[in-house]
């Protein structure tokens, strides 16, 4: 099974993303669509649901999501519901997405997760003892799919010394009309000058809050990352990517997880998703073992 070659390592060492063909089949396509389809199905809006934006950060006072870390929680888009708190449209249309602990409750997303392919990529990118945070379903639904703002990763998932990669597999195209990657090449050499953090003001509104200032990039030095379904995107924790809204008719759906070091790093103790008692986090190479 082939993980990465010289010259995927060399771009993406010099880019700080790279797109994989055809990584995942179609069957394993086909199979998150299906198992997402069935858990929207099965889920009662009416007590399961946040909501989630990434320009105004209203979730850093929902407790719903900063417990999610260890659970299988349902975000629906800021303008889903209507004054009365009740939803505007079908479920199945409203969902921002679906997180943060897929990745290991869900067999069939599990099984994704931690196959060999990605242990491959990971073992390439020189990682000892990685393990997997915030795996999350994003639906990017058409009309409604909200913008995501340029961000790095490494912003929520912090480690020092920083060894963070984000696997982002499109179930859909992602193209330019539905709201595609894009990212600053090279930007991965910037450092992580913001954080978002929790705050230990519990019984607050203030669970989380973001400390520092991202660095702002020219429009001219963004480039678009369109993509075919079953692929794989390689981001790097510290690249400055982000997503436009979806305008199209077309919905842009993604699975998405973190892999992050954990031999000689440290996993911050006030990042906003923290590893708990039922759930520490699960080792990429052997899943049984967890950190």
């Amino acid at each position: 099974m082939a993980g990465l070659t010289k010259e995927q390592l060399d771009k993406f060492d010099k880019d700080g993303l790279l797109v994989i063909d055809d990584f995942l089949t179609p069957e394993e396509v086909e199979g998150l669509k299906l198992e997402i389809n069935n858990l929207v199905e099965n889920m009662d809006p009416k007590t399961d649901r946040g909501v989630f934006s990434t320009k105004d950060y209203q979730q850093a006072s929902d407790k719903y999501f900063l417990e999610s870390g260890d659970k299988i929680r349902y975000f629906f888009e800021a303008d889903a519901f209507d004054d009365a708190g009740d939803l505007q449209m079908d479920k199945h249309k409203s969902l921002n997405k679906i997180g943060h602990a897929l990745h290991w409750i869900n067999p069939v997303f599990r099984k994704v997760s931690f196959s060999q392919k990605v242990q491959y990529i990971s073992r390439c990118l020189g990682l000892r003892d990685p393990a997997i945070v915030q795996g999350m379903y994003i639906f990017k639904q058409p009309g409604i799919g909200g913008e995501v703002t340029p961000h790095q990763d490494g912003t929520f998932l912090y480690n020092e010394p920083l060894r963070l990669f984000g696997f982002w597999f499109p179930i859909d195209d992602a193209t330019l009309e539905n709201g595609c990657l894009w990212y600053v090449p090279g930007s991965h050499n910037t450092p992580i000058t913001r954080r978002f953090l929790r705050t230990g003001k519990v019984g607050t509104e203030e669970l989380l809050h973001f400390s520092g200032q991202d660095k702002v990039f020219p429009d001219d030095a963004w480039v678009a990352a369109p993509v075919k379904k079953g692929s794989m995107v390689l981001i790097h924790g510290q690249v400055v990517h982000k997503s436009e809204k979806n305008l199209s008719e077309n919905s842009r759906h993604a699975y998405t997880f973190h892999v992050v070091e954990m031999e000689g790093s440290h996993y911050a103790s006030k990042n906003w998703l923290q590893p708990t008692k039922e759930m520490p986090l699960p080792k990429l190479y052997s899943p049984s073992r967890k950190a």
